[in-house]
């Protein structure tokens, strides 16, 4: 780290961040290769994500991690990693707090943006579309199916709240623990899923000296899609 010329407080270099850089390699995207649903195509990748880290477990650990991207009413953008649950024909699945910023978001602003990254593959995938909740039974089939610690802490956490210490979050916890200390544990009514359903998705296959393959999917009037080429 370097000083900052005003005598501030001491900034990174920028030199050696100029230098980072990779060249792609591994292979390109032709339109031909293509499937006519971009759906399908996501899960064709998904599928070469799973087979690329191998049948381990602990290999496959966040290759469902998703950046998303909401707007809240204040016009102002913000964004977090969440786990993609469950794709299907109405689009991507995801599941939060509804009280949180990113739920209180959606509901001011029902559209939001996700981005995936593979770099062992050298890919990255772009969603943009709207958003609505899912059923509270399809919320609660898969509540029901996480750890029971993961239940409890959907009731302990009052997501994007202030909180006092770490103190207060874990004996509120324990309080829970106690309130439920069999297996059945109830999903709250704030806790639930959404579904991003897609109007726009781009697959970018990284290619050397940057002239990427990078294909879009637009959503017609029709129902059906459009695929168009994109410039690097």
């Amino acid at each position: 780290m370097s000083q900052h010329p005003e005598g501030g407080l001491p900034r990174f270099s920028t030199s050696p961040l100029s230098e980072l850089r990779q060249d792609y390699e591994l292979k390109g995207l032709r339109r031909s290769e293509l499937e006519a649903d971009p759906i399908e195509q996501f899960c064709k990748w998904f599928s070469d994500m799973r087979a690329k880290i191998g049948p381990s477990v602990e290999g496959l650990r966040d290759i469902n991690a998703m950046t998303l991207a909401t707007v809240g009413g204040d016009g102002r953008p913000s964004a977090r990693i969440v786990l993609l649950k469950g794709v299907d024909e109405r689009g991507f699945i995801f599941f939060t707090n509804y009280s949180s910023r990113k739920g209180k978001e959606l509901g001011q602003n029902p559209a939001a943006a996700l981005v995936f990254y593979w770099p062992e593959l050298e890919r990255q995938v772009c969603v943009s579309g709207t958003v609505t909740k899912i059923s509270d039974a399809e919320s609660e089939l898969y509540f029901n199916s996480r750890p029971r610690g993961s239940r409890l802490a959907a009731w302990a956490s009052r997501q994007s709240e202030a909180v006092a210490d770490r103190a207060t979050l874990e004996t509120e916890w324990k309080r829970l623990e106690e309130k439920y200390p069999g297996e059945s544990v109830p999903k709250p009514p704030h806790w639930g899923g959404f579904v991003v359903s897609p109007d726009r998705i781009e697959f970018w296959q990284g290619r050397p000296s940057r002239l990427h393959d990078r294909f879009v999917y637009e959503k017609a009037a029709n129902g059906g899609w459009k695929i168009e080429r994109l410039g690097p």
